[in-house]
């Protein structure tokens, strides 16, 4: 009787577990703010797959679409991972590690209005870095890594993760080191550095990016 019980708990906790997992992918896939157009960065720690928000910041979504359509991440590198808050994608003008042409040069140097909204800044979300002027966003963004409501209002969400938490949490283990107010990644160890080469999955209803 008690081997029986300790199976019958072992498949529920199985279950359970499925569950929970198929609810967090179901979750970041069903945002109704994602348009239909995806991106996967291909990083040496596994893939992140996202969508945009094309009617919450149509103008960012706009700009980041097409650096990604030139390759502009490409060779690119997360230089910030602190645990439970953020992983931060660097600017594509002295982050990338392949030199850029001419078109993507002018692509990257554009800077974008503020499109500040009242979507939440919760794990999974896509945020644009920026300075103190509220229209001085790139190319740098960050992906959520947990709750950050502080956060709301201030910086353009104009995206979510679809697939690959198990890749956030990987990168969350990576070891860090503090510069100031930031939480750096140790480049110098070498499966660190987490290049990204980008690929665009696209459906039959792009159009709906508004671009």
């Amino acid at each position: 009787m008690a081997g029986l019980l300790r199976h019958i708990a072992a498949a529920l906790l199985f279950l359970v577990t499925a569950a929970s997992t198929a609810g967090a992918s179901t979750y970041y896939a069903s945002d109704p703010n994602l348009g239909s157009a995806r991106v996967i960065f291909q990083l040496n720690h596994g893939d992140i797959e996202f969508g945009f928000f094309p009617r919450v910041a149509p103008k960012t979504v706009e700009h980041i679409f097409k650096l990604v359509q030139l390759g502009c991440y490409n060779t690119n590198h997360f230089f910030r991972v602190d645990k439970g808050f953020v992983a931060q994608v660097a600017d594509v003008m002295g982050g990338r590690k392949a030199p850029m042409n001419k078109e993507q040069e002018q692509q990257a140097e554009k800077s974008i209005v503020g499109e500040f909204s009242t979507v939440k800044h919760v794990r999974g979300i896509l945020s644009m870095g920026r300075y103190s002027d509220p229209d001085s966003a790139s190319s740098s963004f960050s992906i959520l890594l947990g709750d950050a409501p502080h956060l709301d209002g201030q910086y353009a969400v104009f995206g979510r993760v679809t697939k690959g938490d198990d890749t956030l949490r990987k990168l969350e283990r990576l070891p860090t080191h503090k510069e100031g107010i930031f939480v750096m990644v140790c480049i110098w160890q070498c499966q660190s550095y987490v290049w990204a080469i980008c690929s665009i999955l696209f459906t039959s209803r792009v159009h709906m990016l508004n671009i």
